[in-house]
């Protein structure tokens, strides 16, 4: 019998290892003494059981829903302050009149009529659903009273047409509203029980499907009788409420009603007691108060009257007497003095200043007559540095050797170029409007054929506004073609003309120190050390310290001293009055940088430094703003237009405000009504950001030899390729090259190149400045002309 013998698929199983094993004491000889780690550097995340993690996910769904619930019971109780609804009707066939008097139904509840100039507004109180409203509306056609009314609103009543929802107006008010940012919002149609029974029910189907591109989720209600008003009131009071980041850090106030005290001094000057209830957060009176397009003010103190609009207003006894007195109107406000109680008076060590700018030393930049010591050490530091030896083309001067970067990349000296003295910006703008002058002489004029109607056409034409327009479009044009790229002029010198500007090797990487010549404004505003920690640290405070002064909900009296008679007067005309308080550095000037977009409603050419009108946050002010890429590096290039492709950055002096904020630009017209030009978002306060303008030279190859060439054009004098030559050149086909000698005396010069040139190609010289804003800032912006439907529409586009 045959054995059996294991073929080549046999497992082969590994073998026992049989050595001596590490014990304890060879393991601490190797350790040589070091201990174990005992505690952890990190808390140690203990493991929840299935059953703890739905209890803690049930009691964290809970929290929240009592948070949104307790929010939604206070806004509107008694203890909390009444709902303020804002009414915009977006068409011309909305009657407001009549949707005010739908919900002024008395069967509701109590009406309590306010009157101030054009703006109507009413307080209705229901004490049958346990709330108050406060329903106010602006004037037509005023899109700032629209927004600044907008920004201290709990809800938002859009009147919707039925057959076309709004009309160029309306959408043009809705972009604006959209842009700055929307609380809570309610959709209404008023009109439909007009139309025939058959009609109404497509015309609901019509309308949602075109409210849907801009209102998506949301319902449209009926405003049409009494029972759909009692149903809109409904849905208001038991809406969810959407937040604005900027208004719930602050508090702020919608004024009621006002009063102006003169001061005995000066009769335009005096104490303005605003009286409304608090809302946001509670109002120190130490802190400072911005009325929104007039300016910030300090408080004297705060009062406590009675709350005029109490849910149950039947009987209010009065502490005195036990006599009962009915509160019926606004004439409630004005109480007798023993009725009123002090909350605080402000504290003078405590109260926040209102200096705005540093005012600088004019002896700090001054030097002394130096001594002995002093210039023997000068003296030795320049034989030091006379001692660096570099590698310099020939006919390259001292200061020219300056721009030229050694091998580790830095440059010999401190400064890059030894640049004059701060001057200021209008001699470069002289020089640019000299040369628009003589292209506007080379433009052709065209005749328009002559008729009647022409003839009245003509006489609504301002002709110095069309040629304006004219020369921005072309500048447009040609800086989209040939971007940066500038004439070197023949009556000036290129190295006097282009004396503050300086070559870089490489835009992105080469060195530029931001605190290297600054301008003479930049010693009068203030500077963060860190931005970011500072407005963490600020915001952390607001949630976590509590502060005394008017709480929530309160009906207060404001004594706000040194205010203008212009606000009051402002206020009687029909103006809404509302007021902020301000944050901690938020009156000081500084550097804002604020990224925007071009509004696709507008096309007309935007250029930088023309005064705009901006609505930052909840301020409102004019400034001339400068227009630069948004991008990551530490240089970001100057734009001379606001583009309609790309997000810009815009940088303005300005009051700091702690972002998030939203930014609308607008710009004035010529008949006096403001458009939309872009909308964006607060980027930062930072004044070190550097807005680097370049200017671009251009000339034309003359003879090429292979890698040589001759070039012209570019310069008209030896002394200006001279002063040039250690700037790299590059060509629009992407060769490199430098200046090797001036040819002549007319500007001619050989230059060396990576490559062989090609004739049809374009010499360019990149030159670098850094530019900052104008001081132009102003806080009062001219009331803008109502709202035409027929200019509304030239510049915004209809909807389809």
């Amino acid at each position: 019998m045959a054995a059996h013998r294991s073929g080549p698929l046999k497992q082969q199983n590994k073998a026992h290892k049989g050595g001596r094993h590490r014990g304890r004491g060879s393991a601490q000889r190797d350790g040589k003494g070091r201990l174990a780690l005992k505690v952890l550097s990190r808390k140690v995340r203990k493991e929840l059981s299935r059953v703890d993690q739905r209890h803690r996910a049930s009691q964290l769904r809970k929290q929240k829903k009592e948070a949104v619930l307790a929010e939604k019971r206070q806004l509107g109780s008694k203890d909390g302050p009444p709902h303020q609804v804002l009414v915009v009707p977006l068409h011309d066939r909305i009657s407001l009149p009549e949707a005010f008097r739908l919900l002024q139904d008395k069967d509701t509840g109590t009406v309590h009529l306010n009157e101030w100039g054009s703006t109507h507004s009413f307080v209705l109180l229901c004490p049958r659903l346990k709330h108050r409203w406060y329903f106010t509306s602006a004037r037509p056609g005023d899109l700032h009273a629209v927004l600044d009314m907008a920004k201290v609103a709990d809800t938002i009543l859009f009147l919707l047409d039925p057959l076309e929802g709004w009309d160029s107006t309306g959408d043009y008010c809705l972009s604006c509203l959209f842009a700055q940012g929307l609380p809570t919002y309610t959709l209404a149609v008023q009109g439909i029980s007009g139309l025939p029974p058959r009609k109404q029910i497509d015309t609901r189907k019509k309308l949602s499907k075109a409210v849907e591109k801009r209102f998506p989720d949301d319902k449209l209600l009926l405003l049409d009788t009494q029972q759909e008003a009692q149903m809109l009131l409904r849905q208001l009071a038991n809406q969810k409420q959407r937040h604005l980041a900027f208004r719930d850090r602050r508090a702020y106030m919608f004024a009621h009603a006002a009063d102006f005290v003169p001061s005995e001094e000066n009769n335009l000057v005096g104490t303005l007691k605003i009286s409304g209830y608090i809302r946001g957060q509670t109002l120190n009176v130490n802190s400072l108060l911005h009325i929104i397009g007039q300016g910030d003010f300090q408080m004297k103190q705060i009062d406590a009257p009675i709350d005029p609009f109490l849910l149950n207003p039947r009987v209010v006894k009065s502490q005195n007497s036990g006599a009962a007195m009915e509160i019926c109107a606004m004439d409630a406000v004005v109480d007798m003095e023993e009725d009123l109680k002090v909350l605080m008076k402000a504290d003078p060590e405590r109260q926040e200043s209102l200096q705005t700018e540093v005012i600088p030393d004019p002896m700090e930049g001054e030097q002394t007559w130096p001594t002995e010591e002093e210039l023997n050490e000068a003296n030795d530091c320049l034989k030091e540095s006379s001692k660096v030896v570099k590698k310099v083309p020939k006919g390259t001067s001292s200061y020219q050797a300056e721009w030229i970067l050694d091998e580790d990349g830095e440059s010999g000296g401190e400064d890059e170029y030894d640049d004059t003295e701060h001057e200021d910006f209008i001699e470069e703008e002289s020089q640019d409007e000299s040369s628009e002058k003589e292209e506007e002489e080379e433009c052709e004029t065209m005749t328009i054929g002559e008729s009647v109607h022409d003839d009245l056409y003509d006489e609504n034409v301002d002709e110095e506004a069309e040629e304006k327009m004219l020369e921005k479009y072309k500048q447009e044009r040609l800086q989209e073609m040939f971007p940066d790229e500038v004439d070197t002029p023949r009556d000036v010198a290129a190295r006097i003309r282009f004396q503050k500007y300086r070559g870089l090797k490489s835009f992105r990487t080469s060195p530029w120190d931001p605190k290297e010549n600054l301008p003479q404004d930049y010693a009068r505003i203030f500077q963060f050390q860190n931005f970011t920690s500072t407005r963490k640290r600020i915001f952390k405070e607001i949630e976590e310290k509590e502060v005394e002064g008017a709480e929530v909900g309160w009906y207060v009296t404001l004594h706000v001293s040194e205010v203008p008679i212009s606000v009051i007067e402002y206020f009687k005309r029909g103006a809404p009055l509302i007021v902020f308080s301000l944050l901690p550095h938020e009156q000081k000037m500084s550097v804002l940088n604020m990224v925007v977009s071009r509004h696709p409603g507008n096309t007309e050419p935007v250029k930088a430094k023309e005064e705009l009108i901006f609505h930052c946050g909840f301020r409102r002010f004019r400034a001339s703003p400068l227009f630069s890429q948004h991008t990551a590096a530490d240089k970001h290039k100057f734009q001379r237009f606001l583009t309609a492709d790309v997000a810009l950055v815009a940088t303005v002096y300005g009051p700091i405000t702690f972002p998030p904020a939203s930014v609308l630009l607008f710009k004035q017209n010529s008949n006096g009504m403001h458009s939309l030009i872009a909308t964006g978002h607060l980027l930062s306060v930072d004044p070190d950001r550097m807005v680097i303008k370049r200017v671009v030279l251009s000339g034309h190859p003359f003879k090429i030899f292979t890698k040589m060439a001759v070039v012209r054009y570019m310069f008209f004098n030896r002394e200006d390729v001279l002063w040039f030559k250690p700037v790299e050149l590059r060509t629009k086909w992407g060769r490199r090259g430098h200046i090797k000698e001036p040819l002549g005396t007319h500007g001619h010069m050989k230059c060396s190149f990576d490559g062989k040139l090609k004739s049809q190609d374009t010499v360019l010289m990149n030159l670098y400045k850094r530019v900052f804003p104008k001081w132009t800032y102003d806080p009062y912006v001219p009331e803008p002309v109502p709202w035409m439907k027929s200019e509304i529409s030239s510049t915004v586009p209809e909807r389809a």
